[in-house]
């Protein structure tokens, strides 16, 4: 199958790739973070199935499936559940929400596999899918890669964590560890009552929260229980929903 892969996050787009071509039974044909450079892309080299995101800069998912004539098998890759009735209009083959797992993604390959020259798929089928994955199920344990070592870390024990120079990281009292996703990703698998997400590039553990501190512009500090005292910065327009999370929904 020769697939074409659309994701504006730099991260999630290569370890998709990486885990496709792991596979051995896809052929990449191309992939880009910026929708209308897919499909000027696309139009010179049709594929048979596109793993597409759906919220975008410039065009979402669904804009640029209507911009495309004709349309391959779609396999939406998603952070959100919330357009999963949407997805059925469109000749979708599965919808996976982030970060996709293996076997997610097998299931869906093996899905294509059997598409091949089939109508369209059974949408109540698609549905019973989508249900099952927004279930609530959080890990207490997250996995850190480095070569053929895999460690994995338990997910009480993270005071934060954190984007930097295009990677992601878990924070812990003794080291931190390096991840094999994005801040986005980590805000879906995470339990929302126990972890918040205070900037662009920052989760924190709300258990390991000991003092918030106004800051400039709006924004707050959060001074954590660690032994560092680590100090992190609250966006603006994430301190009303922190506050909420903490019980100080009624603080100044």
């Amino acid at each position: 199958m020769r697939a074409y892969l659309i994701d504006d996050e730099p991260l999630a787009l290569r370890r998709l790739e990486r885990m496709l071509r792991e596979t051995g039974s896809v052929e990449i044909a191309g992939s880009s973070g910026d929708p209308e450079a897919a499909l000027e892309a696309l139009a010179r080299t049709p594929v048979d199935v596109l793993f597409l995101d759906i919220e975008m800069p410039a065009l979402t998912g669904f804009e640029l499936l209507r911009k495309l004539v004709p349309q391959p098998f779609v396999v939406f890759t998603t952070a959100y559940n919330q357009y999963a009735l949407q997805a059925f209009e469109v000749n979708s083959i599965d919808y996976l929400l982030k970060p996709v797992e293996e076997e997610q993604l097998n299931r869906a390959l093996r899905k294509l596999e059997s598409r091949n020259g089939a109508p369209a798929p059974d949408l109540s089928a698609v549905l019973r899918r989508v249900l099952e994955q927004v279930r609530p199920a959080y890990p207490e344990r997250i996995a850190s890669k480095i070569g053929d070592r895999v460690e994995l870390i338990d997910v009480s024990r993270v005071t934060h964590f954190y984007a930097e120079e295009k990677l992601t990281f878990a924070a812990t009292e003794s080291k931190n560890y390096m991840l094999d996703m994005t801040i986005a990703d980590l805000e879906a698998k995470l339990d929302p009552k126990l972890f918040a997400r205070i900037h662009r590039s920052t989760i924190v553990n709300l258990r390991m929260v000991h003092e918030l501190h106004s800051y400039f512009a709006g924004k707050m500090l959060v001074r954590l229980k660690d032994a560092k005292r680590t100090e992190l910065t609250v966006a603006r327009d994430r301190v009303s929903s922190l506050k909420e999370k903490l019980g100080l929904s009624t603080f100044a």
